[in-house]
């Protein structure tokens, strides 16, 4: 029997609401206040107060694997260079936490991956360190240059040209995400993304989703939207600009390398005309968290789901990533 390909991504949809796992929510949140009360004692006044950032703030995320982030923005005069910037908090966070966590140097960020607690779950949290683009200037301009650890897209190692305002980039994708047609679809393709272990980043399937929105007209049922959206993949990636909300003259598009954007249109093109050929192939494709399997009598309830105040079967994954 045929697949039912809008019943079916209602489901996944409603599998990986954030609300399912909110304990394990609540242990991530906890942490990330601990690492920023730290940083805060460590650096005083040479640090604005941390935020936090990441498709959990942006109200994108699945239970799967969503982002806590968390955004350290220094003074201008803290640090002489972005280098000794993401240096110092490097240093300060493995000699903190390198008992009970393993901290590693990122494309931006700095990683922290602790060990299993007694429930059998892992908490990650990922340091994003800028310093402020005029002194003085951050509490009024929200302005930050980060540092490029490695490689990053089409970005050398070493450069510190990524300038950005990561407030804006919030407000941005929440304000569109509004829409509930634009951050279900944002929130299916992060689900393939996690389940096929595909390379672009959640921001730029954020990004490039909004555009898909802003220059077609999309409509229909969810199944419509979301192959619209590939569609748009398919035939725009190679030449889309995704101007960073936060800093125009930065690309968003150029986190991904030629290749990269190569192989993300073949991917639209293949997951397109295998589902058409074959509805069971979604399920592979966009697969329902195992955990949290739909019963026939709910019915799909797609907003986001967090409490107020803070076909080809998949192997289930059972940690965040």
């Amino acid at each position: 029997m045929a697949t039912d390909k809008n019943k079916h991504l209602e489901e996944v949809l409603t599998s990986h609401k954030i609300s399912k796992e909110q304990a394990l929510l609540d242990k991530h949140i906890d942490k990330r206040k601990e690492i920023s009360e730290a940083l805060q004692e460590k650096y005083g006044s040479d640090l604005y107060s941390p935020f936090n950032s990441g498709s959990y703030a942006k109200h994108t995320a699945m239970n799967k694997k969503f982002d806590i982030d968390l955004i350290a923005p220094y003074k201008r005069n803290a640090f002489e260079t972005l280098e000794k910037m993401y240096s110092s908090v490097y240093d300060f966070l493995y000699d903190k936490y390198k008992n009970e966590a393993t901290v590693k140097k990122q494309k931006v960020s700095i990683g922290l991956e602790f060990n299993t607690d007694a429930d059998g779950d892992i908490v990650k949290v990922d340091v994003v360190p800028g310093r402020e683009l005029n002194k003085d200037q951050y509490p009024d301009d929200n302005n930050l240059n980060l540092y490029v650890y490695e490689q990053f897209g089409k970005i050398d190692k070493g450069s510190d040209r990524i300038k950005s305002n990561i407030k804006s980039q919030i407000e941005n994708v929440k304000g569109h995400a509004e829409k509930d047609s634009v951050r279900q679809i944002i929130r299916l393709l992060k689900v393939w993304k996690f389940y096929n272990g595909k390379k672009p980043k959640s921001f730029f399937l954020e990004l490039i989703t909004i555009k898909a929105f802003d220059k077609k007209t999309i409509s229909g049922d969810i199944w419509d939207k979301l192959k619209a959206v590939m569609e748009f993949i398919r035939d725009e990636v190679k030449s889309v600009s995704l101007p960073d909300p936060g800093n125009s003259s930065n690309d968003i598009a150029d986190t991904l390398t030629d290749s990269d954007k190569d192989t993300l249109s073949y991917d639209m093109k293949r997951m397109i005309e295998r589902i058409e050929e074959d509805s069971d192939t979604i399920k592979s494709y966009y697969p329902i968290n195992e955990k949290f399997p739909p019963e026939d009598e709910q019915k799909s309830n797609n907003s986001y789901g967090v409490k107020t105040g803070i076909g080809l079967s998949v192997p289930p994954v059972t940690r965040f990533g």
